[in-house]
């Protein structure tokens, strides 16, 4: 049996994340300790999704070092955002990621398939803000009173929501056909 290679697995998993998010790729170059893939997102914004296989620290989490790195290669290729995926993070690291516009993303909460494929899993879709304003205006309410969906939940990080976004639900049902339900992306646990 082959060894496969420590960067094969996340590889794809990044691959899936990007093909959800709608990124085209512009380039990929292997570096030492993972991967750095550039993509251009929806808005025409370019964003490097970097797969870090090896870090300094003894558990493997990718610690404030490899964020700084991060932001720095953001800033001389001139890179809007970026995407860390990682074994593990630490708690400095994500705080220090999220400050300069960088998504941590743990490789363990990633799907290895297409969750959609499955019959349980609903059609999810980001609203844009003019039917978020149009949604909230007929119901008479506000976001933080329509039901909760956490940042973390595997479907709310492939799509790319954020915490704030309004997610529409479509789910099938024998009896009443398509059924629309919406959900608050609020911040993990």
């Amino acid at each position: 049996m082959q060894r496969q290679d420590s960067s094969e697995v996340p590889r794809r998993k990044a691959d899936l994340l990007a093909k959800f998010r709608g990124y085209r790729k512009i380039k990929e170059e292997k570096r030492d300790g993972g991967i750095d893939i550039t993509v251009l997102n929806r808005e025409k914004e370019r964003t490097l999704i970097r797969i870090v296989t090896k870090t300094r620290l003894a558990s493997g989490n990718v610690g404030v070092n490899n964020v700084k790195a991060m932001r720095k290669a953001l800033e001389e290729d001139k890179i809007e955002s970026g995407i860390l995926i990682a074994k593990g993070f630490s708690h400095p690291s994500r705080r220090e990621a999220r400050r300069n516009r960088i998504e941590p993303i743990s490789e363990k909460s990633l799907p290895s398939f297409n969750i959609f494929n499955h019959q349980l899993v609903p059609k999810h879709e980001i609203l844009p803000i003019e039917e978020v304003e149009e949604l909230l205006k007929r119901y008479r309410t506000k976001p933080y009173k329509l039901p909760r969906i956490k940042s973390s939940d595997p479907v709310v990080m492939l799509i790319g929501a954020k915490p704030g976004d309004i997610l529409k639900i479509t789910r099938k049902s024998l009896t009443a056909g398509d059924y629309i339900t919406y959900r608050h992306v609020v911040w993990r646990d």
